[in-house]
């Protein structure tokens, strides 16, 4: 159990000499949006957070954004290039790992194969030279929060991939760390598996008492696990907060892209200020502001311009009224209570979501490809930002 403090922690990676470039388009180079310095590749830049002992914090983004990177650093795993890592008020960076009083649970479970699972999961305890008896009960605590004592006997190659993930986790909390560290460890399972392991990380978290740094570019698994988020994007932390604040008020348009699902839709829209009141001119319709968000954009200096609109696929809704926008749809998905209509919209394809039943539990069926739709919004479901920087301009 400890805090853990990442201040202004940055990560280079040097040239590798005698490295050749290779010729590649700039979308296809790996990290290709990393700052690129003299002395390397810029991997993690300015990270600074406190976590607090005991809390559930969740490093989530795309393929080499750093979370990795930045597990590794702590775990001991990377060197901090710069910057200070300090676990329970005690600087570490110069720490080896074993002495970190960590624990690591990879994506690739790395088990022992010729060992049973009661012998992985004491391994740890016999290189510290725990007795016999406090090993055995260790273990098989552990194993009993996470129900694979009937396993104890069996070797990993004849476990499911989600035992193989409980043995890789309970090898972990039988030393009690003082923080738990897990690298996308539900990735190599399947969809079922992954939707059980994640309700078992939320009871095993209240069985042990530990603090737990948690890395997925899944952000199903970020809102469902974390006490608090910390979204990246090419190395630097795009937001912190806790699952609800992330979602309902996102610090930009690419915090708001990758949180949620389906992902909100972007439009081109104008932003007109009228007797002190800000209202939005989107395809020459025209939404007044909510007066809090007018309130912080006005308190903001924000002015009339061209702006980025926001609009979550569930916020939009069907109208009869062809005083509304017309969308082509082009792709009708059923799942199950809603719909999602993929539709063109001025050469955009966007999705709104809806219910697949009437008020009486009847199938709707008049979603038909190829059809013409008209669609509306409520002013408080508009997110606003800025077209040049991305920032939400209502926070």
């Amino acid at each position: 159990m400890a805090s853990v403090s990442l201040r202004n922690i940055k990560k280079i990676y040097p040239p590798v000499a005698g490295e050749k470039k290779k010729h590649l388009s700039p979308s296809d180079e790996p990290g290709a949006n990393l700052e690129k310095t003299d002395r390397g590749i810029v991997a993690v830049q300015n990270f600074n957070i406190e976590i607090k002992d005991k809390e559930f914090v969740v490093l989530v983004g795309p393929s080499g954004c750093g979370k990795s990177t930045t597990l590794r650093m702590i775990a001991g795993l990377e060197e901090i290039t710069e910057g200070e890592l300090y676990i329970d008020g005690k600087l570490v960076n110069e720490l080896d790992p074993k002495d970190r009083d960590i624990a690591m649970v990879f994506q690739n479970y790395a088990l022992y194969p010729h060992m049973t699972v009661y012998d992985n999961m004491a391994f740890a305890l016999r290189k510290r030279t725990s007795s016999k008896e406090e090993i055995d009960r260790k273990v098989r605590e552990a194993a009993d929060i996470l129900g694979i004592t009937e396993y104890l006997d069996r070797k990993p190659k004849s476990l499911s991939g989600g035992q193989r993930q409980r043995v890789a986790i309970g090898r972990a909390i039988v030393r009690n760390p003082k923080s738990m560290l897990m690298d996308e460890p539900l990735s190599n399972l399947d969809a079922k598996l992954r939707n059980q392991m994640r309700a078992e990380l939320i009871r095993l978290r209240k069985k042990i008492n530990t603090t737990f740094i948690y890395v997925t570019h899944d952000q199903t698994e970020a809102m469902t696990l974390g006490d608090r988020i910390v979204v990246m994007k090419d190395g630097f932390i795009q937001q912190i907060g806790t699952p609800q604040e992330v979602f309902d008020k996102p610090s930009n348009q690419f915090v708001a892209g990758f949180i949620g699902t389906p992902q909100m839709n972007f439009f081109h829209a104008v932003l007109i200020e009228e007797n002190g009141h800000f209202c939005v001119d989107f395809d020459g319709f025209k939404v007044p502001v909510v007066d809090e968000d007018n309130r912080r954009m006005k308190a903001n200096g924000v002015k009339s311009a061209p702006i980025i609109l926001g609009l979550r696929p569930d916020s939009l809704s069907l109208v009869e009224s062809d005083q509304y926008p017309i969308a082509h749809v082009g792709v009708v998905e059923m799942m199950g209570t809603n719909v999602h209509l993929h539709l063109e919209f001025k050469g955009k394809d966007i999705i709104l979501v809806t219910q697949a039943k009437d008020e009486n539990q009847h199938l709707k069926l008049d979603y038909e490809s190829d059809s013409m739709i008209h669609f509306s919004f409520l002013p408080q479901s508009m997110y606003l930002f800025d077209i040049e920087t991305g920032k939400n301009l209502a926070i």
